[in-house]
C-alpha cells in the first residue's frame, strides 16, 4: 500500500484529519460500558466485536444454526482510512469485509421491534448506531453472511 502509492507514515490523505501513520494507529475501540448500558434494558442476543477478520468472520459466530446475516452495504458511511485502503491498495470489496471492519467496530443483533429503541438509546449514549442488516433463514450449503 505504501510503496505501490508512493506514501510515507506522514502522509496526508483527504478526508484523514491526522497522517496516514497516526490514522493507522487508532486503538480499536472497547464497548463494555455501552453494551452493559443496553443488556439491562433491552434483549440484545449476540454481539460481535468486528476486529480481525472483519464483518466476514465475525458476525456469523453470533448467528443461530440455520440462519444467515444479510448486511446492506451503503447504510453507513465509510471512513477515509478504509476507502483509501480499497482503492489505494486495490483491494476487492470482498476481502476489505473480510479483513477489516469498514467503520462498523461492534455489531448487536437485536428483535427488530427493539432496534429504533436501542438506535436511540445508542444516539443518547453519543454512539453513532446505523442499521446495516438483518438475519435470515440460510438455506442448505448457504453463506453464513450475504452482501447486498
Amino acid at each position: 500500500f505504501f510503496d505501490h502509492l508512493g506514501l510515507k507514515v506522514q502522509s496526508r490523505l483527504k478526508g484523514l484529519n491526522r497522517p496516514l501513520g497516526e490514522e493507522l494507529l487508532v486503538p480499536t475501540r472497547i464497548y463494555v460500558k455501552t453494551v452493559l448500558n443496553l443488556i439491562r434494558d433491552f434483549p440484545v442476543q449476540g454481539i460481535a466485536h468486528i476486529t480481525g477478520g472483519g464483518f466476514t468472520d465475525n458476525i456469523p459466530r453470533v448467528v443461530p444454526k440455520g440462519c444467515k446475516v444479510v448486511i446492506h452495504k451503503g447504510t453507513w458511511p465509510i471512513l477515509p482510512i478504509f476507502k483509501a485502503l480499497e482503492e489505494g491498495g486495490r483491494v476487492r470489496e470482498e476481502e476489505m469485509f473480510r479483513t477489516f471492519n469498514n467503520g462498523i467496530g461492534l455489531v448487536l443483533i437485536v428483535p427488530s421491534s427493539k432496534a429504533n429503541s436501542i438506535c436511540d438509546r445508542l444516539k443518547n449514549l453519543k454512539e453513532k448506531p446505523y442499521r446495516i442488516g438483518e438475519i435470515a433463514e440460510a438455506g442448505r450449503g448457504e453463506r453464513l453472511i450475504e452482501y447486498r
